[in-house]
């Protein structure tokens, strides 16, 4: 099975994978406890999802019993300038580095697919499942079992090869592989991630509080945003990048070459004020293909408003006064909190 295994890293190289390793499916024997603490303290917010098929997340082989090996991926997609600084133009939006162009769900899955036929074609009877963040399967503590890398402080996954700016895939194989290493932990006493966040998100070191999180408010959570983070978002009207981009681990990264995750030019700090003005119809054509348009633009345009009352520009005002009378009660709430805001100044 070793040249087998060969084989495959050599194929996801030719695919555009980074890394390519594998582990069993029984290698996260502490995730179930560590769900569970998680769940318990609330850390998942508005996260209902993470409460149901609880058990396949915490066992792969729940999850498919058929599972004998479990092939996991790194997809990179690093940005090649420093994306914070788009921060202090705040009279634009800033959206996450990996939401600037294509929905990374299709681009890694088409070539997972591709990957998984030729497993099949090389071993006959043998049979896969594909998996691209939207199953309950836990990828990163099955990245750092196969090897990709490490979970660091701030709980994604970090690689001495590639940094921490990638996606990750897997491939749950009836194909017996040898298995890869497990990574260890090499963030030592560095706090960087801990010490950007602006909402202080992290209770403790490789503890996340959802709740608090930047990029969970403006994506996952549906509703008015608590006061208290409010202006803590500044510009960031779709996720946040800061703990990502703190980690040192970054300087040994490459800049992505998949064309599908350079950023379009118009996400790369967008006004404010043109966002604003979104209709229905123009959100979903403007954001065709992106990652964004699954928050809908409600929630989208929510984001905007708060960032617009973040702008320190009472220029803007004028247009947020047609949400001052919007009838869905979450725009024209964030759009009195931005006014009296920007009226302060």
């Amino acid at each position: 099975m070793n040249s087998l295994k060969e084989k495959l890293v050599q194929k996801s190289l030719k695919e555009g994978f980074d890394i390519c390793r594998v582990c069993s499916p029984d290698a996260i024997p502490d995730a179930s406890e560590k769900l569970t603490d998680f769940l318990q303290n609330d850390y998942h917010g508005q996260m209902d999802w993470l409460f149901s098929r609880q058990s396949w997340r915490s066992d792969p082989k729940v999850l498919w019993p058929k599972t004998q090996s479990i092939i996991m991926f790194a997809h990179r997609y690093t940005p090649d300038m420093d994306p914070l600084k788009l921060l202090a133009q705040k009279d634009k939006g800033y959206i996450s580095v990996y939401a600037r162009n294509r929905d990374y769900h299709n681009i890694v899955k088409k070539r997972l697919k591709s990957i998984g036929r030729w497993l099949i074609n090389e071993v006959a009877g043998s049979e896969i499942k594909v998996f691209v963040d939207t199953a309950p399967v836990m990828e990163k503590p099955l990245g750092q079992s196969a090897g990709l890398g490490w979970q660091g402080k701030h709980t994604n996954l970090v690689s001495r090869e590639i940094g921490n700016w990638f996606f990750l895939g897997s491939i749950f194989t009836t194909v017996i592989l040898p298995n890869d290493s497990p990574e260890i932990d090499h963030c030592g006493s560095c706090s960087s991630c801990l010490d950007i966040c602006p909402t202080s998100a992290f209770p403790a070191p490789y503890k996340l509080d959802a709740r608090r999180c930047i990029s969970y408010l403006t994506i996952e959570h549906d509703g008015p945003i608590d006061i208290e983070y409010r202006s803590l978002i500044g510009n960031r009207i779709y996720g946040c990048d800061d703990c990502l981009a703190a980690c040192p681990w970054n300087k040994f990264a490459k800049t992505a070459n998949e064309i599908g995750y350079l950023p379009r030019d118009e996400l790369i700090g967008p006004e404010l004020k043109q966002l604003v003005k979104l209709s229905e119809k123009e959100f979903r054509s403007f954001f065709s293909k992106s990652p964004i348009k699954r928050i809908g633009r409600d929630r989208f345009i929510r984001n905007v408003i708060y960032a617009i009352g973040n702008s320190n520009d009472p220029s803007l005002i004028p247009y947020l006064e047609p949400y001052l009378i919007d009838t869905n009660y979450v725009l024209m709430d964030a759009a009195k909190w931005a006014v009296e805001r920007l009226n302060e100044l």
